[in-house]
């Protein structure tokens, strides 16, 4: 932290999105964005040297649930685990997997042949997500699922992503520590932070930690997963932590 405060403009400052940038509700289409977070990160950004939203979300969804963050110079959005990239207004990606929307198709006759329905499926283009959340024995739907959702990714050349009361079938070959680590090369960065809630943002932890460089980590922290909370060099109270974190810095970078 003192390498940041000392030269923010080497500094490069990386955010999930779900449970750090915006709250853990019940239904993933009304996960706004932090109210102050937008602003927040307009700020921080004229003394750093990139922001960026490393994410499972597809970037047009994270900027339909904050459509502000279009107006925070020079952001950058690492979407689907960094194969989708929106920068200065454009996004850019690959074609989508052939397995994705096979897997799309087979999952509510699965679900409905296990008993579990009480689930919601997320559409997002290149995955698909199922949430338990909404169940009655949420974190039993999730251990009942996670064998058959892993066989039917394998049949399909997925992979399965475990989250907080959700099950992602996503391809393989990318993860946010690998699509962080290639930022962090490409913006040449001589200092790093990274903010996250959730098991995915573990890897993005290992990318902090195996770049060389000053870096801390900051667990947006929740009594779901404690697995993060262990990992992180600072914890803070959810989504209203994070963004007064970033306000205490950017107020530091003020007074520099």
């Amino acid at each position: 932290m003192e390498a940041i405060l000392k030269d923010p403009a080497g500094a490069v400052i990386g955010l999930d999105f779900d449970g750090t940038l915006s709250p853990i509700v019940p239904d993933p289409d009304a996960a706004f964005v932090h109210a102050e977070a937008p602003r927040t990160l307009a700020e921080l950004g004229r003394h750093v040297r990139a922001v960026a939203i490393v994410t499972g979300r597809p970037p047009a969804k994270v900027l339909e649930l904050g459509p502000a963050l279009k107006e925070v110079p020079g952001l950058v959005i690492l979407g689907h685990y960094g194969f989708e990239r929106w920068e200065d207004g454009r996004i850019c990606a690959p074609p989508p997997p052939a397995g994705v929307p096979r897997v799309k198709a087979e999952l509510p006759l699965l679900l409905d042949s296990l008993g579990v329905t009480d689930t919601a499926i997320e559409d997002k283009g290149r995955a698909v997500a199922v949430h338990t959340r909404r169940s009655a024995d949420p974190e039993g739907a999730l251990a009942a699922l996670r064998e058959p959702l892993t066989a039917l990714a394998a049949r399909h050349g997925l992979v399965v992503e475990p989250g907080r009361l959700v099950l992602e079938l996503r391809p393989s070959g990318m993860d946010k520590g690998h699509a962080f680590s290639a930022f962090l090369a490409e913006r040449a960065a001589r200092s790093v932070l990274f903010a996250g809630d959730d098991l995915g943002d573990l890897a993005a932890f290992d990318a902090v930690r195996s770049a060389g460089l000053p870096g801390v980590t900051v667990c947006s922290g929740s009594a779901e997963v404690t697995e993060l909370a262990d990992r992180a060099d600072i914890v803070v109270d959810g989504p209203e932590g994070v963004v007064a974190l970033l306000r205490e810095l950017t107020s530091a970078f003020s007074h520099t």
